[in-house]
């Protein structure tokens, strides 16, 4: 059986999880990262020298690298809607994961520390506002991108979506002043009707 070492609230491992459910897929989770510990452990650090979460276990394969690992799930699936068949799609889609990691999630993540995991006393209000502000522009980039489509590519659901929507997801939850991104908005509630999404992602911030 497939192992995902991780902790459920780790915005990385959400992804592989969401997608696991997607396909169906049964795992056998173990806690590890944040409050967890065992990242630093000799035997974490040998399937992953990052010693970040989430890992998997397939086999004697290992694999870390959460975009990576749902690209991965999705190809050995088989299913050509969640791992395009197209080729131009599926680059297509490769190109959006790595912007959400390269982009999206760098300009988000400064505020979503400062306002979950650090006390008030403590926040900085220059990295709030500077962060506020990435993390705007990047949405308003998806916002545009969904002007004329149900999904970030091709017609249907896609490995593409799970990333940029788990992101979103978090954007939401913050406390911050967010101007109508309509198309946005939209395709962030169609993620939500999924029933994985509301499974895995949807859980309190941490």
């Amino acid at each position: 059986m497939l192992k995902i070492w991780g902790r459920a609230n780790s915005i990385n491992v959400q992804k592989v999880l969401w997608c696991c459910g997607e396909l169906g897929l049964p795992y056998d989770r173990i806690d590890a990262g944040h409050e967890f510990g065992l990242t630093n452990t000799p035997t974490y650090r040998a399937l992953n020298p990052n010693g970040l979460v989430p890992t998997i276990e397939d086999g004697d394969f290992q694999l870390w690298e959460s975009n990576v690992i749902v690209r991965y799930l999705a190809q050995q699936s088989g299913r050509g809607d969640l791992y395009p068949a197209d080729v131009r799609t599926r680059f297509d889609a490769e190109r959006w994961m790595d912007w959400q990691a390269t982009v999206f999630w760098p300009a988000l993540r400064p505020l979503f520390i400062e306002l979950v995991r650090t006390p008030a006393v403590k926040r900085d209000a220059t990295v709030i506002a500077r962060a506020e502000s990435l993390s705007l522009a990047a949405a308003q980039i998806l916002d545009s991108r969904l002007s004329d489509r149900g999904f970030l590519v091709g017609d249907s659901f896609s490995m593409a979506d799970i990333p940029a929507a788990i992101t979103v997801h978090r954007w939401y939850a913050l406390d911050i002043h967010r101007p109508e991104l309509p198309n946005l908005y939209r395709w962030y509630r169609h993620m939500t009707d999924r029933q994985s999404f509301r499974a895995v992602v949807m859980t309190p911030l941490s």
